[in-house]
This record gives structure tokens, sequence and C-alpha cells, in this order.
């Protein structure tokens, strides 16, 4: 749970989060997003990954990521068992 807790401490990659919420999208999709770098994406992109936060899956040539709702679901359980 440490390296979700990372992960989503860095506002750029809460706001990857909230694009992948909404679809799944490639590197370039995701970069056009943003004005940083595309390299700079790439390492927010690898700490959610390492996180679980996301997973990618390849199709031809690109990289499409999707939020893994499955680990979202396990930190909220996490932080409404912390509150009681």
């Amino acid at each position: 749970m440490n390296e979700v807790f990372k992960a989503l401490n860095d506002p750029i990659r809460r706001d990857i989060l909230k694009l992948l919420r909404e679809k799944d999208l490639t590197v370039g999709e995701i970069v056009a997003e943003f004005t940083i770098g595309g390299p700079t994406i790439s390492h927010h992109l690898d700490k959610l990954k390492r996180a679980d936060l996301v997973t990618f899956r390849k199709e031809g040539q690109f990289i499409v990521y999707s939020i893994n709702t499955t680990i979202l679901d396990d930190f909220i359980q996490y932080m409404l068992n912390f509150t009681r």
C-alpha cells in the first residue's frame, strides 16, 4: 500500500488517473493533455504501474493504459478500515 500512497502523492499522477477514469488512452494521448514532455509522463506512468494503479496493453505499435479499479477498490477498503 506504500507504493499506492507514493504514487497518489503527485498531482500529475492523480491527473493521469482522472483521464484514465474516462477512457483508456495511449501514451501519446496522455502526453497531449499536459504541458510537460513525454519522458516525464513516462516516468509518472512507471510510478503508477509500480503501484498497480494502471495496467497497459500493446496494440500494434501503441501502448494503451487503463486504470486498475481492483487496486483502487483495495485502497478504498484500506482507507475505510484505517478510519474505523
